[in-house]
């Protein structure tokens, strides 16, 4: 949770958006978020980011919506991957639980990687106009996400190489070696 409200500070950044409060929240993060800092965290960056206040993230909600879950789609099946790699099983989460879900613990994992969807989906909305369904050129920017810069564990890799790094660490977690999984830094 850190990571992301981290991350989503960083794109407001980017944007001239007011962000301070949300680098206040990714500091104040307890473990099991007992005071949501991430649904007040969301709640903010939603209303913000795309600079529309009547904009709700939802999974069949109005554009660009459709272009946000489909670039989760791909971050969401470039970390179950990486997890099968790992030695991981991808069905067993950590804070996603579903027994009608098979990949729990990837969708845990990829949240610290939603914001550079987020700032992909932002690029294509500030260049074109964004419909109900997405073009092929839609497509091909979101499918380059898997190389897009990352800076994780004081390296810069492209996010596929970056989503490996964190699903071995979550495996080196499990098995004792380590005790912190790895994200990305913003």
């Amino acid at each position: 949770m850190v990571a992301k409200i981290a991350g989503q500070a960083h794109i407001l950044a980017n944007e001239g958006i007011e962000h301070t409060n949300m680098l206040a929240w990714s500091k104040q993060v307890r473990s099991g978020d007992v005071d949501n800092l991430e649904g007040r965290a969301a709640a903010y960056y939603w209303r913000s980011v795309f600079r529309n206040p009547n904009f709700i993230r939802a999974k069949d909600g109005l554009p660009p919506n459709n272009l946000l879950n489909y670039g989760y789609a791909i971050v969401r099946a470039m970390m179950a991957r990486a997890l099968v790699a790992a030695g991981c099983l991808p069905t067993l989460g950590i804070h996603h639980h579903n027994r009608y879900n098979a990949f729990c613990l990837a969708d845990d994992l990829m949240e610290p990687y939603r914001p550079f969807v987020d700032k992909k989906v932002l690029e294509i909305c500030h260049s074109q106009i964004v419909a109900d369904s997405l073009t092929s050129a839609q497509k091909i920017a979101l499918l380059s996400l898997s190389t897009e810069d990352v800076i994780i564990d004081g390296h810069r890799s492209p996010m596929m190489i970056a989503v490996q790094t964190t699903a071995n660490s979550v495996q080196k977690c499990f098995s004792g070696e380590i005790r912190k999984i790895i994200y990305p830094d913003w």
